[in-house]
């Protein structure tokens, strides 16, 4: 695993972290207005001189692929990107809502990672540990509260809520009356390596151009781009342009 270099910019708060063959060896966070373009760089100088490195002696970057804030992970997506090619590092994503998961670790029960995507709307998936290994139950999209409720209904399992349910808690609660809320909402970039996929991981850089964010719903210039050309089938809106 080498030197890896994670980092979180899916959402408000700021998360970055250095390993060294697994071992964290410090994290930089923020939660505050979104900066990450003035705050992110700054961050990874800071804790590579913190333990003597040079950017270059990094051996991986992991970043927060999806879904979140169309901002902030195209921040986070291109700076990785950028590092990878420059240095030639390995590259690896991994899900957003998986990273508020797994602030819940190694319970039994059936983890459901939420970001509040407005007007009733919300991204969502659902996680287990299962034999040590954090596995999809539920697949991450945007949804409403209605779909992910009688979704979860279907699983018959022990819940726990996590990251951004404030505003959805008390119907939560009337539905699921023994579910459980962690109390720790935050993604930390701590948590990225140990959801890296190896057979995901990116090593050649001649395919870089198709990592990209994983919004899972098109931005408001995509959604106005496809009314304005339904006849263009799946042709990629930047594609196109």
């Amino acid at each position: 695993m080498g030197k890896t270099l994670a980092f979180d910019t899916s959402n408000q708060a700021l998360s970055v972290a250095i390993f060294e063959n697994g071992t964290l060896l410090g994290q930089r966070e923020a939660n505050v207005a979104r900066n990450h373009s003035g705050q992110l760089l700054p961050f990874i100088d800071e804790l590579t001189k913190s333990v003597g490195w040079q950017p270059a002696d990094l051996d991986r970057v992991v970043v927060s692929q999806g879904p979140g804030s169309y901002t902030g992970l195209r921040i986070g997506v291109t700076t990785a990107k950028t590092l990878a090619f420059t240095l030639n590092l390995e590259l690896a994503g991994v899900s957003s809502l998986a990273v508020l998961a797994s602030n819940v670790e190694h319970s039994k029960s059936v983890i459901v990672p939420m970001m509040d995507a407005r007007n009733q709307n919300l991204y969502a998936g659902a996680y287990q540990w299962q034999n040590g290994q954090f596995v999809s139950i539920v697949t991450d999209e945007h949804t409403n509260l209605d779909v992910l409720i009688e979704q979860l209904a279907q699983l018959h399992e022990q819940l726990i809520f996590a990251g951004e349910y404030a505003n959805f808690q008390d119907e939560l609660e009337m539905t699921f009356p023994t579910a459980e809320f962690a109390e720790d909402v935050l993604p930390h970039a701590s948590h990225l390596p140990e959801l890296v996929q190896e057979a995901d991981v990116l090593t050649d850089m001649n395919d870089i151009h198709q990592f990209v964010p994983k919004y899972h719903r098109l931005s408001q210039a995509e959604a106005d781009w496809a009314r304005a050309h339904p006849d263009a089938g799946d042709v990629d809106y930047v594609e196109k342009l």
